[in-house]
């Protein structure tokens, strides 16, 4: 089986990439660089060319305050892009496996979104991740939408993910303030393309909500962190509004897994995974010397 991947340089496709040469499975990845997923000629182009089995789309436009002034662009990645790769895919008769986002909900829950519940997203960003729902499901048979909350990796750069940053700052500062009115539940990349291949296994076509289980704020996911590199100085609880930023977030995004345990797939808790994350970093227990 050979796999069809985009959006090669993100922490998402780099845990694809990983656990397919470990499985010594055949791949392509493209990045954003070598493949427009935005430009349906080639996106048909590279894939008659590549003949894969599967397609596995991680390309995305993840700036989410960004997306409220660049909005066009934004639809274009993450909703014209998965149609596009659809149609290709449906036209050569393979699956598509893309992602979706916790911010396609308004965040006005006391209990963590299931797949029965209404979206009803509250920004630029989460309002294109569901019109790319929508796409695929307008023009593919077999597809995996799979959303996810709180992506975060070993790889990528530094800006790709909430405790990467929450690490840099770290060695900047003394004190760091942190949101603790942002609840959802953090997705490890390794464990989400672990999960998403079992998925593929099964042949169980359809949308899910893949992440961690268990949830926490921002505020309680970076303590839990910096306590385990033995930081020593001050973190402090933070309310939304004391920050100035384009796009509102849903305040609990938090995603419940069902089906998903009636299948035998299980994510880790959130926990297990950040320690995992630290020691994939060098990070673990102290790890880190400049803090």
């Amino acid at each position: 089986m050979k796999f069809f991947i985009t959006g090669g340089g993100g922490q998402l496709a780099l845990a694809f990439q990983r656990l397919l040469k470990e499985e010594n499975l055949p791949f392509a990845v493209y990045s954003r660089q070598e493949l427009d997923i935005t430009d349906i000629t080639r996106v048909r182009k590279r894939m008659q060319e590549e003949k894969p089995d599967v397609v596995i789309n991680c390309a995305a436009w993840n700036d989410v305050d960004s997306a409220e002034q660049n909005w066009r662009g934004a639809y274009m990645v993450n909703a014209i892009g998965p149609r596009n790769l659809a149609i290709a895919a449906e036209e050569l008769g393979i699956p598509l496996v893309t992602f979706s986002s916790d911010y396609v909900f308004n965040g006005k829950s006391v209990r963590s979104w299931t797949i029965a519940d209404k979206p009803d997203p509250i920004n630029v960003y989460g309002q294109t991740k569901l019109l790319g729902e929508e796409f695929v499901k307008d023009h593919i048979r077999r597809f995996l939408i799979v959303r996810v909350s709180w992506v975060f990796g070993p790889e990528g750069r530094e800006e790709s993910n909430f405790l990467k940053k929450v690490l840099r700052w770290s060695r900047e500062k003394d004190e760091l303030k942190i949101v603790s009115d942002q609840i959802s539940s953090p997705t490890y990349a390794p464990d989400l393309a672990e999960r998403v291949m079992e998925l593929l296994t099964l042949r169980a076509w359809g949308t899910y909500h893949l992440s961690c289980s268990g949830r926490c704020s921002r505020y309680e996911w970076a303590s839990f962190a910096l306590k385990e590199i033995g930081w020593k100085k001050n973190i402090v609880q933070a309310q939304s509004n004391e920050f100035r930023t384009l796009a509102q977030r849903p305040a609990m995004s938090s995603l419940d897994s069902f089906p998903l345990e009636e299948f035998g797939i299980f994510m880790p808790r959130w926990e297990d995974s950040t320690l995992r994350f630290l020691k994939a970093i060098g990070q673990k227990n102290g790890g880190n010397n400049n803090v």
